[in-house]
Order: structure tokens, then C-alpha cells, then sequence
């Protein structure tokens, strides 16, 4: 598998403060990005009980 298929954008938000949610195709984590200005992060997503965010994934 190519990485430019792995992750699909399912969310995004701004153009110069911007907040988007990624999901990994493979294993269905949920991850959230935000960048401002020149500066940015990228993490995975918990729910509240500190467990990652999970997405159903469809069969390729």
C-alpha cells in the first residue's frame, strides 16, 4: 500500500489556523492535526476513557 492512500482527511477547518482529523485506513485511528502559522502537531485522538478514537474501515 502506498502512504498517500493510507491516510484519508475527513475533517477540515481554516486556512490559516487549520484543524483537521485524519483516519488511517489500515487500522481506523482517528488522528487530529492543527497548524498555525508556521508551527504544528499532529496526535492521535482518545476518547474519555483514554482509549484511541476508532473508525469502522471499509475492506479495500
Amino acid at each position: 500500500m502506498t502512504m498517500d492512500k493510507r491516510f484519508k482527511k475527513v475533517y477540515s477547518q481554516g486556512t490559516v489556523n487549520v484543524t483537521e482529523i485524519w483516519v488511517d485506513q489500515d487500522t481506523g485511528v482517528n488522528y487530529i492535526f492543527h497548524a498555525s502559522g508556521y508551527a504544528g502537531g499532529l496526535t492521535h485522538m482518545l476518547d474519555r476513557d483514554g482509549k484511541p478514537v476508532i473508525s469502522p474501515v471499509e475492506n479495500r
